[in-house]
């Protein structure tokens, strides 16, 4: 049993591209692929024939769940930060049917730590670019001083911590869920795992895309905050111009 387990663990290439000495394509990739796939078919097939008069009973349910993942997001974003909401939709349910595509008998991509580690890494960008569009590359680089210069080592450590947090908790989560639901199916393979299995692999799953969105949200809002010295500029800017104006 612990043998076969240490191989489930593994990540397995797919299959081998014969290009360049070689291009090994790992299992995580190509469900990677499935769960995009999936999504996208699902998005043209509940998209197909829209109305705007008399819309259909899939339309209605389609609309009311978008319009609430979408409330539910941009209520975590705050007001300054709700243009991102439609791509962290995206990764809330790419996440989710990552986490539960083992349903279907496919090892769940999140349990690999590339994986994790690209969408940490594109979580942490997007924060990133957040804070330079909200304030400029220098108001940027000023607020790693704040609130005092002592603290600017920590400030730009931080940047590096966040993305390895969601990276290792993403992981280690989904991890730990795989290797107790396969410990389960091994020792009692008919019946018990099906119970479990609505917890580790749907309700956990589903957490966890939740929590990953949720700190996401939670840092994109703290670095597109608007600062009390914001509203201010934007006051003496606007003065400026209707003193130009009259002037002319």
């Amino acid at each position: 049993m612990a043998q076969k387990l240490v191989e489930d663990l593994k990540v397995q290439d797919a299959f081998v591209i014969p290009v360049f000495g070689g291009i090994h394509i790992a299992e995580s990739v190509v469900v990677s692929w499935i769960v995009m796939g999936i999504l996208l078919a699902l998005a043209l097939w509940l998209t197909h024939g829209m109305k705007v008069r008399n819309p259909g009973k899939r339309q209605v349910a389609v609309e009311a769940f978008v319009t609430w993942l979408e409330k539910t997001i941009k209520g975590m974003l705050g007001p300054d930060a709700g243009e991102y909401a439609e791509y962290l939709m995206t990764v809330i349910m790419f996440i989710g049917l990552s986490n539960i595509i083992g349903l279907l008998g496919m090892k769940p991509p999140t349990k690999d730590l590339d994986v994790t580690a690209a969408l940490a890494i594109m979580s942490i960008v997007l924060i990133e670019a957040a804070g330079i569009k909200r304030k400029g590359v220098l108001g940027w680089l000023k607020s790693f001083t704040q609130p005092v210069g002592i603290v600017t080592p920590i400030n730009i450590l931080e940047v590096f911590i966040r993305p390895l947090s969601l990276c290792m908790r993403l992981f280690g989560n989904v991890l730990g869920s795989y290797v107790i639901m396969t410990l389960i199916e091994n020792l009692i393979p008919v019946g018990v795992p099906l119970i479990f299995s609505f917890y580790f692999d749907i309700f956990d799953g589903m957490i966890q895309a939740y929590v990953f969105v949720f700190l996401t949200s939670l840092f994109i809002a703290e670095a597109a905050e608007i600062t009390p010295e914001e509203p201010k500029k934007k006051k003496t800017r606007r003065r400026k111009k209707k003193a130009v104006a009259v002037a002319a």
